[in-house]
């Protein structure tokens, strides 16, 4: 049978719901005609490995291993390129979304009622009962409302990651795709040109079959910066923004410690504007490892102790430029607080573009 869709599977610790997805798979959509593929952020528990194992026995899996890079909406992107089916879905590999869906969301896709059918958790006959708890539901709910504020898009669940569409409208839209945030829809829908009629179906959103959530602290902070990137990024970019945030509350760190050791503790100046320095950085480090470089992020122990030092090393050179660059400018006359920002400015481009190549080392 010809191959007419894809199923992309972005996954990270989900070795032990993929199988019985891929069953629940056939059952829908029967033995032929389909194909999965799996996108695995490198998971420790050997997600890759288990995809393997199922593809030397299955052709109708395949598996993409990544390397050094993490996010959902990139890997989906990624997914969605890598197959030759005219149609191609994504959804959660945990068992959350009914593979019974596909079908409908097919249908509705090849007649032409829509460009792309999405399933939804809060249009009527959908349910949003397996999130984990009331609080999990409410956030949700306040996201959909500001992605729908913010982008403008009329959809009950934006924020859903379970749609199908045909592959060449993905392909189109691909190039202007920013790969940031946690839901790859709001970024494609606000991306296509032109735009794409949308369809929900409704959902029952179940329980995760097995595994532990992904929705951490910092993926709710992904999905904010996916949203500054689809508003503002072509003006600054999403990375650099969050890396002059975390710098500005350093600063607050920075000024906290001083007051701290100088004044409360009676240190000399000198010594509490090394404490406060080293605090400041250490800060700035921890905060850009878990959140600016988050699909980056160094782990381990020795990783993470050589990131630092590199990091307190480019910040170093990073300070240089900017007290040469407002000297500089102070001394041919020009205002000395538009000098000392220029001296900020200079000093922020460089230790972002320092820090990304030989901290980070993957931008």
């Amino acid at each position: 049978m010809t191959l007419s869709l894809a199923i992309v599977l972005p996954t990270l610790d989900e070795r032990d719901n993929l199988a019985p997805l891929v069953a629940r798979i056939e059952g829908a959509l029967g033995p032929a005609g389909w194909e999965v593929i799996v996108v695995d952020d490198d998971s420790p528990d050997g997600t890759a490995e288990a995809a393997r194992e199922m593809a030397r026995t299955d052709s109708r899996v395949r598996v993409l291993q990544r390397f050094g890079r993490r996010g959902l909406a990139s890997a989906a992107i990624e997914g969605m390129c890598a197959t030759a089916a005219p149609l191609v879905a994504v959804m959660d590999a945990d068992h959350q979304h009914d593979p019974a869906l596909l079908p409908a969301m097919r249908a509705a896709v090849e007649s032409g009622r829509c460009d792309i059918a999405v399933a939804s958790r809060f249009v009527a006959g959908g349910s949003a009962a397996g999130l984990s708890s009331e609080t999990r539901e409410k956030g949700s709910r306040l996201a959909n409302r500001l992605a729908r504020k913010v982008t403008g898009i009329a959809l009950t669940d934006p924020m859903s990651g379970y749609f199908l569409l045909r592959t060449d409208a993905l392909r189109a839209a691909a190039p202007r795709l920013s790969g940031i945030g946690f839901k790859i829809l709001l970024d494609l829908l606000a991306a296509a040109d032109p735009p794409l009629r949308v369809q929900e179906l409704p959902m029952r959103f179940a329980e995760r079959r097995s595994g532990a959530s992904k929705l951490d602290g910092a993926v709710a902070f992904e999905f904010l910066v996916g949203l500054y990137d689809r508003s503002f990024g072509r003006v600054i970019p999403s990375r650099f923004a969050l890396f002059g945030t975390v710098g500005a509350i350093g600063v607050a760190v920075h000024m906290a410690v001083l007051s701290l050791l100088y004044i409360a503790a009676g240190e000399g100046f000198a010594l509490a504007t090394v404490l406060a320095t080293f605090a400041a950085m250490s800060f700035n480090f921890w905060l850009n490892n878990r959140l600016t470089y988050r699909d980056q992020r160094l782990n381990g122990t020795p990783e993470v102790l050589r990131g630092w030092v590199g990091f307190c090393a480019t910040c170093a050179v990073g300070a240089l430029a900017n007290v040469a660059t407002a000297t500089l400018l102070e001394g041919r006359g020009v205002k000395w607080m538009l000098a000392a920002l220029a001296g900020i400015l200079i000093g922020s481009v460089w230790n972002y573009a320092l820090s990304s190549r030989f901290v980070w080392g993957r931008y």
